[in-house]
């Protein structure tokens, strides 16, 4: 079910088991424990590939290609979802700092952190894990 740490109910809710069995252990970490993948390490953090990102846990698309952008930081980053409603954002308080959490919003799946420092037109970097992810390159059209 959602993790233990918050009582929403997503529209999308499995049982630790069902996850287990979907996803690889790295992807069981990051999505629903919200763990961190090692920079430089997950899939795409440097594809160029046209697309859109899927979440490795529900499908739901969450951010086209046309936004990505190297940050620098060995993680996809993009600066904006590929809609408002795609992701959802909470405080995370952990690590002894205060950052804002993303998190796809039709299952709870951990995706990264935002932070205000990126490129125009909006000014935010959506600084994602890569195992949290899938691209589909045959729906690039389907982004815009």
């Amino acid at each position: 079910m959602a993790r233990k740490k918050d009582n929403i109910v997503w529209p999308v809710m499995k049982t630790d088991d069902a996850w287990r069995e979907q996803l690889t252990d790295e992807q069981f970490h990051i999505t629903r424990q919200a763990g961190t993948e090692r920079a430089f390490t997950g899939p795409n953090w440097d594809t160029k590939a046209a697309g859109t990102y899927h979440c490795v846990c529900c499908d739901q698309a969450l951010f086209a290609s046309q936004t990505k952008y190297d940050s620098g930081t060995g993680w996809p980053s993009f600066y904006q979802p590929v809609a408002a409603e795609a992701v959802a954002e909470r405080a995370d308080n952990s690590l002894f700092s205060r950052r804002t959490e993303v998190v796809c919003s039709n299952c709870g799946a951990h995706l990264g952190h935002v932070f205000p420092d990126g490129p125009a037109p909006t000014g935010q970097r959506y600084c994602m894990n890569g195992h949290s992810m899938t691209l589909r390159q045959d729906d690039a059209e389907d982004a815009s």
